[in-house]
């Protein structure tokens, strides 16, 4: 497996390059592990539980996990407006390759 990679002309060719760009950044990953701990959440809820990011952060991150179609945004049509988050199919299948970093650093930390 890692012989593929070494390979590859390019690392941005890789799929472990393109799975790093979809889950990089400070907060995606904890987005993503809220929602599989929580199912679905609410942007508020989000952000308490993430504590110090700002609306403006956790908007865009959110977003650009949509719009890589790992959670699914359902909107309410009402006064005040109430939007959810959940995982999408495709989020799921990512979450066992996120709980083996969590076992990982369970029993690797220092």
């Amino acid at each position: 497996m890692i012989s593929d990679y070494m390979e590859k002309a390019n690392f941005e060719d890789t799929g472990f390059a393109y799975t790093l760009s979809l889950i990089s950044g400070k907060h995606k990953m904890v987005i993503l592990y809220c929602l599989m701990e929580f199912g679905v959440v609410r942007f508020n809820e989000l952000k308490r539980y993430l504590k110090t990011v700002a609306d403006k952060t956790l908007s865009a991150n959110l977003k650009e996990l949509e719009r890589d179609q790992l959670i699914l945004r359902k909107e309410y049509p009402q006064i005040p407006p109430k939007v959810e988050y959940s995982l999408s199919e495709r989020g799921k299948s990512l979450m066992k390759i996120l709980d083996q970093l969590c076992i990982w650093g369970e029993e690797n930390r220092l």
